[in-house]
């Protein structure tokens, strides 16, 4: 679609929370964020309600056109796959080889679908009371209490059911210092190639792919989430994610506070 002919969209990302210019918690808010920014695709931001979100759950977004009714999508993934069908925004794999895209499909699968389930893990089962006042904050206290007891409780059995559950305490924070550990062994090659200053890609390639924005996104979470210490402590403790996430802040998101 040629850009002169693009509608004059208006976007609203609804993250969860009224705070604007710092990172949140989801890692899914912030990837949307990510490929939005990579696209150089303006947007807004709100707080929004997964009571008003299309699949009941953060983030979603609401577009707005002069020519047609307002309506909202979700799911960070379906967002963006709605976005280069329309021609909005270029697709970032499509200079990719067959075997580059099953790595970055691999990629985002480790972390979306493995890490994500750890990571509930360490905050809702290990951490639970730092992670409710956060998270239902918009609610009245006694209201968190009950809310937070069904939130809990639906977390407990979807992790059992996933299979995450089923390991000890220990043996979870072991998966989740693998994953960190191999995302930074890949890195290191990646920064190697690099031009010095300039963002890295975690396949190496002269611009992201869809796998950098869901990295970027589980980094950003990892160490704002006070409800996650270990983890936060594990990616704070890895040089190269931390150069990998800051460079991409200080380019893309400069508006926002980068955490210390």
């Amino acid at each position: 679609m040629d850009s002169s002919s693009k509608p004059q969209l208006s976007i609203t990302l609804y993250r969860g929370f009224p705070q604007k210019g710092v990172y949140v918690w989801s890692p899914f808010v912030t990837k949307l964020e990510a490929r939005l920014r990579f696209a150089g695709l303006s947007y807004n931001a709100d707080a929004g309600s997964p009571v008003k979100a299309p699949r009941g759950k953060i983030p979603y977004i609401e577009i707005s056109n002069p020519d047609a009714a307002p309506f909202m999508l979700s799911d960070s993934s379906q967002i963006s796959a709605r976005f280069v069908g329309e021609g909005l925004i270029k697709d970032l794999n499509v200079k990719l080889s067959p075997a580059e895209k099953a790595q970055d499909l691999a990629l985002r699968a480790l972390l979306e679908d493995k890490l994500y389930y750890y990571q509930c893990y360490e905050r809702w089962h290990q951490n639970f009371y730092t992670m409710r006042p956060h998270t239902l904050e918009a609610l009245p206290y006694p209201v968190q209490v009950i809310v937070g007891l069904l939130a809990y409780r639906k977390m407990t059995t979807t992790l059992y059911g996933q299979g995450t559950g089923r390991f000890s305490a220990e043996e979870i924070a072991s998966f989740r210092q693998q994953i960190w550990e191999a995302i930074d062994e890949l890195l290191r090659e990646s920064k190697r190639k690099a031009t010095s200053g300039d963002p890295f890609w975690l396949l190496r390639g002269q611009g992201p792919s869809e796998a950098d924005t869901t990295l970027f996104g589980f980094v950003a979470s990892a160490i704002v989430c006070r409800a996650g210490p270990e983890s936060m402590e594990l990616v704070k403790g890895l040089p190269t994610v931390m150069e990998y996430a800051r460079r991409i802040h200080e380019v893309y998101f400069p508006d926002y506070v980068w955490p210390e």
